[in-house]
Order: C-alpha cells, then sequence, then structure tokens
C-alpha cells in the first residue's frame, strides 16, 4: 500500500493538470483556430460563404494550398472602416465604466454580506444569486416593461415628484448600464465576499486600537487584502460586458451599437463570415490584458505565500 502511494498521488496530480488543459484545447484552442481560419479566408457567395475550406485528405499539397491563399484584406478592412473602430471602442467603454459602477454597487453588498452573522451569510449570498433562477431574457425583457415611459420606474418617479414627465429611458445608453449592472451583479458580488470573508478581522481590531480612523483602516488594510476579489470579480464582468449582444440589442438603440451586436451583423446578416472572424479575433486581444493581469496577481500572491 505504501509503495503505491506515491504512484497513486503523481497519477492524481497527472490528471489534475492533464484533464483541465484537454478541456482548453477541446473548447478554446481548437475553435479558435477555426475562427482564426475563417478569418484568413476570403468572402464567397456559396455555402459555406468562404474560400478556402481546408481539406484533410489533400495532404501535404492540400496544406501548401491552404496557406498560399490566405488573406489579411479582412484585418485591413477592420482599421480602415470606422464602424469597426468605433464599435470596439464603445465595447471597450461601456465594458469599463459597468465593470467600476458593478464595483461600486458590487463591494459593500460584499462587504455586508461577508460582516452578517454567520447563519445569515448563506441566506444573503442566495439572495445574490437568487436571480439566476430566472431565464436571462426574461430578466432582460422585465428590465424593457420596468423603463417603458408607463413602465413601473417612470411611474415611481412621477409620485415622488422627482420627475414631472416619463423619462425616455429606453434605447439610450442608460438602460445599458442598468441591464448590464443588474445582470452581472452576482460576478462581482461573489469573488469579493469570498476573499473578504476569510479576512482576520483582529488586523482592523489591531489597526483601530493604533488610533487609525475606520476609512483609513479600509484603505490600508481592507483593500489590499481584498485586492484579488476585486480583480477577480473585474475580469469576470469585463471579458463578456465586452462582448455582450443581448442587453444592448434589446435595451440600446441603434447609436447603442456594441461589437457583439456588430459581431452578428456580419455572420448573420451580411453572411460575411471571413469578416465577422476577423472581428473576433481582434476583439480577443484587448480581452486577454485583464486576464494576464488576473494571472500576474495570482503569481504574485503565490510567491508571497512562499
Amino acid at each position: 500500500m505504501s509503495e503505491n502511494a506515491p504512484q497513486r498521488r503523481s497519477l492524481g496530480a497527472w490528471l489534475v493538470v492533464v484533464i483541465p488543459a484537454l478541456w482548453l484545447v477541446a473548447l478554446f484552442l481548437v475553435p479558435f483556430l477555426i475562427v482564426l481560419k475563417l478569418s484568413l479566408s476570403e468572402t464567397v457567395i456559396a455555402q459555406p460563404p468562404y474560400v478556402p475550406v481546408f481539406d484533410f485528405s489533400a495532404g501535404w499539397q492540400g496544406m501548401k494550398d491552404f496557406f498560399a491563399t490566405l488573406s489579411f484584406a479582412n484585418y485591413a478592412t477592420l482599421f480602415s472602416d470606422t464602424l469597426y473602430l468605433a464599435t470596439y471602442l464603445r465595447s471597450l467603454q461601456i465594458a469599463t465604466v459597468s465593470t467600476l459602477l458593478l464595483l461600486l454597487i458590487g463591494y459593500p453588498i460584499a462587504y455586508g454580506i461577508a460582516r452578517a452573522p454567520h447563519r445569515a451569510q448563506s441566506i444573503l449570498a442566495m439572495m445574490v444569486v437568487l436571480p439566476f433562477l430566472t431565464a436571462f431574457l426574461i430578466r432582460i425583457y422585465a428590465w424593457i416593461n420596468l423603463l417603458q415611459p408607463e413602465g413601473l420606474v417612470n411611474n415611481v418617479l412621477i409620485a415622488l415628484g422627482i420627475v414631472r414627465a416619463p423619462v425616455e429611458w429606453l434605447a439610450s445608453d442608460t438602460a445599458i448600464y442598468i441591464g448590464i449592472v443588474y445582470s452581472y451583479l452576482p460576478f462581482m458580488v461573489l469573488p469579493l465576499y469570498a476573499v473578504i470573508e476569510k479576512m482576520d478581522e483582529t488586523l482592523l481590531e489591531a489597526a483601530a486600537d493604533l488610533g487609525c480612523p475606520w476609512w483609513k483602516a479600509f484603505w490600508l488594510v481592507t483593500l489590499p487584502l481584498s485586492l484579488r476579489g476585486v480583480v477577480a470579480g473585474a475580469v469576470l464582468c469585463f471579458i463578456p460586458i465586452a462582448g455582450e449582444f443581448v442587453i444592448p440589442d434589446l435595451l440600446g438603440g441603434s447609436e447603442s451599437m456594441m461589437i457583439g451586436q456588430t459581431l452578428w451583423n456580419e455572420f448573420f446578416v451580411n453572411r460575411d463570415w471571413p469578416v465577422a472572424s476577423a472581428v473576433a479575433v481582434v476583439l480577443l486581444c484587448p480581452l486577454l490584458a485583464p486576464i494576464l493581469y488576473h494571472q500576474h496577481v495570482q503569481m504574485r500572491e503565490l510567491e508571497k505565500r512562499r
């Protein structure tokens, strides 16, 4: 038994590394390579609407022909047309502002849950996750009804005397931010709660004993110790928001075009798969920055623990 124990441990460690790697290869690397190949193809009126189609049965000659016909014209189109650049910048702007709003709203919620009695923490955390029990589209359509001129939001504002006439919430950036913050709030709260809940409260007590005011203790003790949760929540929110399609399409107007909508139009309206694939590949580049930063923070934390 003792001789087989090291072998079992090594096998378990090997499986822990290999299985996630195979998962990433199958669900990330392979689809990305397919999209990359499409982005380097040419658009044609056919089925499928692009050339060349890589033929595995053609062997080495087919591979040479494939690379010989690669074209970067689709990427040149993206950088020469202001439409794509504008939608990229707009998507990054909305993702950045939404992530900051989520952090400002989610941090106090996560802090309150983490400092609540232990019996109440699970209930409060469940209340944060509770909206996920309803379908995503139903929740967005509910906001359409709430934000209509005769909807509940305008009725409450008029009843309170805040506004005299109904406000046009729909087809605006405000509606997009409302829908995004509502939909992605759990992705910000839960990582923050997981980190803050594990913090040692005696550190705050020691700071108070040394005469440190609460706001300074938060800035010097709580916030640095919760940085891992801040980065994790920001990454979980920023990346999907940048490619969001449903919320801006339903709550935004024609002037609120984001890159996800542009990508959908190129695929299904214009039937220009190579350009749409190029849009997806270029979108991946700025989204790698927060992932790499999160990885940097994780590695730094591991070095500190060692």
